[in-house]
């Protein structure tokens, strides 16, 4: 191209931490490190997403706004809107101990599932929904979502996905944010374990999970973060976004392990929502002892894993795309070995934390979810028996997730 002349100099690379020192002040900072600093270790929170259905069909039905609209109040408090007006999620209050946390979870999905039947709807839990098209959906009217959706346009409207995520609180700062960064290496496992969206749009996707695709590939400040050493370094990153008009709030970094700045927790996002009771308490007793663990190695001085993202990437994609069939990376070694084989090292690994916060009765799940099947695995035999009736394997989601709910609470009542 001809020489226009002019100001010739090099363009130097942005340097974050001098744009980010300048913005002093930070509102969606404001308070976070403090409220980490007085959180308390291993406090449980759980939140599950369903898809409201007409009762026939068991297609989506835009209904949230009159599920809310009549829900008892003591129900209403713990409920909340979740983008699509076909979707309702139940948020646990914190416990101090999981399995009281898990059994509230079970007793308000039966809760959920009574109050949309006595207003004519059904109630299921899959990663995504096997038929309703994104087209027939409608963005809730709320401040927040009025935002998302003015922003990414698109991207939002085709995020009809469920999900499953778990709050464990973690006292100190610097501490929460190395755990979620060792937790970054573990999130592989924790989806090929939990994979339950492999048909979508009345087709097998070939995918275990299509809700990654479909929201964690999709989103922006979405997946795996960077490896972040520090608060200071985690605070910088987060100054600079909004420094740049990228945030206004927290909850548009929607990474798939993150400090969540209003509970002083860390946050595992990266779960399909599961069908089966017993499936969500094991996966989400899994990331809890994960945590656990990480803590445990930090307090004792042991390292914790810093792996490249481009490395746990690989593996993510290994599992949206295989699931339990898949083979996932060993980061530490390049070893390949199979998912399962993967989750038992987990186990290990992690073994000396089950009892001690009254895990092990919801881990042993993970066994049957290893010989019998996760909800990917499980759909997808459905859908061959049944000769891709999608309606016909979306009954026995909504008969399971009910079903399922009874047999938790009527096998862990004594943790209530």
């Amino acid at each position: 191209m001809p020489d226009r002349g002019g100001d010739r100099r090099p363009v130097r690379p942005l340097d974050s931490h001098a744009v980010a020192d300048a913005q002093l002040s930070s509102v969606v900072l404001d308070g976070v490190r403090e409220r980490f600093e007085a959180s308390t270790d291993f406090t449980v929170g759980l939140e599950e997403e369903y898809q409201l259905l007409d009762p026939v069909t068991l297609g989506l039905v835009n209904r949230f706004e009159d599920f809310m609209d009549r829900a008892d109040p003591a129900l209403l408090e713990r409920l909340a809107g979740e983008l699509i007006a076909s979707e309702v999620e139940f948020k646990t209050t914190a416990h101090d101990r999981y399995g009281p946390a898990a059994a509230m979870l079970a007793a308000g999905r039966r809760r959920v599932i009574d109050a949309a039947g006595t207003l004519g709807m059904a109630v299921a839990v899959t990663g995504v929904h096997p038929f309703s098209a994104w087209t027939d959906q409608r963005i809730i009217d709320t401040p927040h979502y009025r935002v998302v959706e003015g922003e990414l346009g698109y991207i939002a409207w085709i995020n009809n996905t469920w999900a499953t995520h778990l709050h464990c609180g973690v006292r100190g700062a610097d501490r929460a944010v190395r755990v979620s960064t060792a937790m970054r290496s573990v999130l592989p496992e924790l989806l090929a374990l939990s994979a339950n969206s492999p048909l979508y749009a009345r087709r097998d996707t070939r995918m275990a999970s299509a809700r990654t695709q479909l929201f964690v590939r999709s989103f922006p400040r979405c997946g795996i973060p960077d490896a972040f050493t520090s608060w200071d370094d985690y605070a910088r990153h987060v100054r600079l976004l909004e420094a740049s008009g990228s945030i206004q709030e927290s909850t548009q970094i929607w990474w798939s392990v993150r400090p969540h700045h209003a509970y002083g927790t860390v946050e595992v996002r990266i779960c399909d929502g599961q069908t089966e009771m017993s499936h969500t308490a094991a996966v989400m007793a899994l990331a809890l002892a994960c945590i656990a663990q990480f803590c445990a190695d930090l307090d004792e001085g042991r390292e914790v894993p810093v792996h490249a993202r481009s490395l746990i990437e690989e593996n993510l994609w290994r599992a949206q795309r295989h699931g339990l069939d898949g083979q996932l990376i060993d980061l530490d070694t390049g070893v390949v070995r199979s998912a399962a084989d993967a989750i038992r090292e987990l186990l290990d690994r992690t073994a000396t934390r089950h009892d001690r916060l009254g895990l092990s009765p919801y881990l042993a799940s993970i066994r049957d979810m290893l010989d019998h099947g996760n909800g990917a695995q499980r759909q997808r035999g459905l859908f061959q028996r049944l000769h891709g009736d999608t309606r016909a394997v979306h009954a026995v989601a909504v008969e399971r997730t009910a079903a399922s709910a009874d047999e938790f609470l009527a096998s862990h009542n004594h943790e209530g």
